[in-house]
Order: C-alpha cells, then structure tokens, then sequence
C-alpha cells in the first residue's frame, strides 16, 4: 500500500526491497503529485496545521498508509494503526481510551484505519463523537467507492482524498531507486522492463515484490526476455488499466455493440473487462443502463433481466456470477431497440425547466378544504374507471401550455403494442372533443 525511496537506507538491510524504499518524507513519494505536490491538497493541509480526518481512496500500493504515517509526523501527532479486519468493538474501545489520555498530556494522535469499509454502519457511528470532539484525527484507507460504502454522517465529518494508480513514469522511477539501492540493474530486455511496468498495474509494492522476485530468479549476468518475464513470474500484464483510458475503451465498446445489436462483438470486450480485473458490478450497472437506455419499452424485460444479472452476481460472486452479467449481455444485444424512453424523458425535462411554474388544471386537483372546493379544485373531474373504455380523454396539461408530445414509440417489440395503444386513446380523445 506504499511508495518508497532509498533515502539513508543501506542496501544490505534484512528487509523487504519495498520496505527498504519507503518514503521517509512526503516529497519522496512517487505517482501523487496532485495531493503532495506544491499546491497539492495534503500540502496545503500541512502548511495550514490542522489536517482534519480524511478518507484516503485509492486502489492498492499507491502509498495511503506510508502518507498516513507522514502525516502525523510532520503535524507531530503519535501514529496509531489498526485494520478494520481485525478490529473489533472492544479494540476500537481501547484505541480511544489511550487516545484520551493522551490528549489530556497534550499529544493528539492521527488514527489510521486500513481497510475502513469493512467496518459495518453501526461501528462506523462509533467514530463519530472521538472525531468530534479531537480525541483522534481519524484518516481511513479504501480502495472502495466511499459514497457506497461508508456512512452519510462519516462523510460529512471527513473530506475524501483520492489516491491514483502509479502510472509508468512512477513505476519506472521505483525500479530507478530499487536498482540504486540494490547497486545492480534489473536484468531484463527493454521490452521485458516495459512488461514488468504492466504487470504491476499501477501498483508500487507490487511492481518492488516482482523486482526482487527477478533478482532472486535470474543468474547473475543473464538477461531475459518477455517470455521468459511472464513464465518466471507466472503473472501476465494485464489486459488494461481499469482506471484509464482502456477502462474507458473497453465499456464504451462494450455499449456500443449492445446498441449495435451484435452481442458476439460485446461478449468479447465483457470477456476482456473481466480479464483485465474490471468490477463486475461496475460492469452490471452498465448493461442496466443500457437496458434503459437503448431497449427501454421495446423489450421491458430486458431491465429485468439487467437487475437480476447483478443480484445474481451478488448472490454467486466470481467467477460463476460472471455468467449471469453474460448472459444479460447478450439479452440486450439480441433485444429490440429504441431510445424512445430516453428521447422523451429529455424533452419533458425541457419542458419541466421551461415551464416549471405553470399550475396543472384545477379539474385534476384535489380539494381538501371548503375554500379549494369553492375556488373549483377538482369540480367537473372524470374518473376514469367510470368512462368507457376506462379513458375519459380529460386535459391534464397545464392550461398555459396546453397538450405536448413527447413519448413517441418505435414499431419495434413491446412498443409496436403500446403505439397501437397510444393511437386508439388519441382517436378517443379526438371523438370526446367533437361530442
């Protein structure tokens, strides 16, 4: 979970390579610039004194917990660590006690939780009072959506900081240091250097682990190539980085097949997400918006489909709940299309933002008081049960505006039935304003 230097480290040292390389000051720590950098967030927070609890958020081995322990020494306050894991109620009890007593000897103390989204809601409630009156300067560590997976009440009393994948500048500068601290250069081919790169996928510790892994594999003065990288390590680049461009790429493809109504093009970009370590359930919700968006009333199943894709992978898990996303993929793709649901739900908000003031007519109003009822709300109403054909054909526009279009169905699936439906109440319609 860390970033690393060799700063006054001696090579020789019986550690682990990453350990050996971790940062001993803030400027030291590689791939952050946006929160360590001159006008980065954390500086700022350090030059103003008070850091405040934060929620560091970011995948793993991009330096939360090194830049956690930092930050209490240059803020002065005594480091405390614990995993949400291991810890339980009576540990958290105990934390915040020493804490106390520690205050009222004047040290403040930063409380680092790794893992803090496993902690459920009730023991999340159970930071609130020690932030709230400085027991602890709380920083939690996840590489989960805050916004899903801590409370409300948490949130509003931390700000969220988020922590970026190394990108190859970053990973390269790792090796750099590691070859200086270990006096000796990694013995690889460029191509099999650029590889390693991948295969540590934006992850520092990782990208370290694998490096000492070569040295220890590789006989002195060898030199080995990508195919011999992948078979020493037994771990493959990955297929692209979920949090950049190919993130990007792959799902935008992956949409535009199942728009396209070609579901072999868009099972091969899924099987490439799933390769490449992309969240099912990011995955999920996306067919769920394409069901809504692309298929809407042509095919209504094809939403139902989506959600019980997702619930299924939540209820199996990987890998047997990737088959149910799969098989939603290619009910959408294979579904009939229309975007007639989106089209109009745009143009009524239009027309919502347009007109947002106008007063629907009274005759569709209820009258709960005398004076309502005497000023005509709800007077000359027809229910429409009552009517024939169950359709009374009543104005329910606002007066000011007057009948507006903006759902119109394509004769494909489901929505062939409800334009059919659509033009018999418009005929009706027409017959009650001619009585």
């Amino acid at each position: 979970m860390d970033l690393f230097s060799s700063a006054g480290l001696e090579a020789d040292a019986p550690r682990p390579l990453a350990d050996r390389l971790r940062p001993r000051r803030l400027d030291e720590v590689a791939g952050q610039d946006h929160l360590i950098g001159p006008s980065g967030a954390l500086s700022r927070l350090v030059a103003s004194g008070s850091l405040g609890s934060l929620i560091f958020w970011g995948p793993p081995g991009t330096g939360k917990t090194t830049v956690a322990r930092l930050l209490a020494g240059e803020t002065k306050l005594a480091f405390v660590q614990i995993s949400a894991i291991f810890t339980g109620v009576a540990d958290l009890k105990k934390v915040f006690e020493e804490a106390r007593k520690r205050r009222s000897m004047g040290q403040g103390t930063l409380l680092f939780v790794d893992e803090i989204h496993r902690f459920n809601r009730a023991q999340q409630d159970g930071f609130l009072p020690v932030m709230e009156d400085g027991t602890i300067t709380l920083i939690g560590a996840t590489t989960e959506n805050p916004s899903f997976e801590l409370n409300a009440a948490l949130l509003s009393r931390a700000r969220v900081l988020t922590f970026k994948s190394l990108d190859a500048e970053a990973i390269e500068k790792l090796l750099v240091r590691a070859e200086a601290i270990e006096n000796k250069p990694l013995p690889l081919d460029p191509d099999a250097r650029a590889a390693l790169i991948r295969m540590a996928d934006g992850d520092g510790r990782a990208c370290l682990t694998l490096a000492e892994e070569i040295w220890r594999a590789v006989p002195p003065g060898a030199r080995i190539d990508t195919e011999k990288l992948g078979t020493l390590v037994q771990r493959r680049a990955p297929i692209y980085d979920k949090g950049q461009e190919g993130h990007y790429n792959l799902i935008s493809a992956l949409h535009k097949s199942v728009r396209g109504s070609d579901p072999d093009a868009a099972l091969y970009y899924l099987a490439r997400m799933f390769d490449g370590g992309e969240s099912p359930l990011f995955i999920a919700r996306r067919v769920v918006r394409m069901a809504v968006e692309d298929i809407g009333l042509a095919d209504p199943q094809a939403l139902v489909i989506a959600n019980a894709a997702k619930d299924a992978y939540d209820f199996l898990g990987s890998p047997e709940g990737e088959l149910a996303i799969a098989q939603a993929v290619i009910y959408v793709a294979t579904a009939p299309k229309s975007n007639a649901a989106y089209v109009a739900y745009k143009a009524a908000t239009r027309l919502a933002r347009e007109h947002g003031s106008l007063m629907p007519p009274k005759v569709i109003l209820n009258s709960p008081t005398k004076f309502m009822k005497s000023e005509g709300y709800g007077s000359g109403y027809a229910y429409d049960h009552d009517e024939p054909n169950a359709f009374s054909g009543q104005n329910y526009w606002p007066d000011a505006l007057g009948r507006q279009s903006v759902y119109e169905p394509t004769g494909r699936g489901f929505e062939k039935e409800i334009a059919r439906r659509m033009e018999r109440w418009a005929e009706l319609r027409r017959e009650r304003e001619e009585e």
